[in-house]
């Protein structure tokens, strides 16, 4: 059973919507055991462009599904995120299974019906590089404007006020994101 969190900012959540969006997700119950809750976080955005956004995170215990789509229409983004998220656990369903087999057994979190999906249809993905960096100790807006001057999606430098590993990243909404290792 699937318990809906959903949350409107710039949109008033309306029953039509809270319909569209719980019939939509609904559709992935199928995939888990019929006595499982499962936390089905909905956030829908409208930005001043008149985009809508949505985003759809799950958290299963030591794994998390998350999706999200920007579009004109939020009904096509529902969809799209949807099966985004069905296609996460369809691709990683055997892996989830046997990398947590003793934390979460097979049977436990998905339905059986699924379990054969042979783990030979998932492509294995590759460290193709490795690249060794030097953190240079800098305050965010130095980190910032050495992202800017690299062209990068982000960067990684040590915070020069208390020492710690941070990461500096442009979100798909073109502002700044900040992750601090604590």
């Amino acid at each position: 059973m699937i318990k809906f969190n959903i949350r409107g900012e710039n949109i008033e959540v309306t029953d039509a919507i809270r319909d569209y969006v719980e019939s939509k997700l609904t559709k992935i119950e199928k995939y888990f055991n019929n006595d499982q809750e499962i936390d089905a976080r909905v956030n829908l955005k409208i930005y001043r462009e008149k985009t809508a956004k949505v985003e759809v995170t799950i958290p299963l215990g030591s794994v998390t599904l998350r999706a999200e789509d920007v579009s004109q229409d939020m009904y096509g983004s529902i969809d799209l995120v949807v099966d985004k998220i069905e296609r996460q656990i369809r691709k990683n369903k055997t892996k989830i299974a046997k990398k947590h087999r003793e934390k979460i057994p097979t049977g436990h979190v998905f339905n059986e019906e699924f379990e054969d999906e042979a783990e030979d249809d998932i492509p294995e993905i590759k460290v193709v590089r490795t690249k060794n960096i030097t953190l240079k100790p800098m305050d965010v807006e130095e980190a910032r404007l050495q992202m800017e001057l690299l062209g990068h999606d982000f960067f990684i430098y040590t915070d020069s006020d208390d020492n710690t590993t941070n990461i500096l990243y442009r979100r798909e909404d073109g502002d700044l994101g900040l992750i601090e290792a604590k």
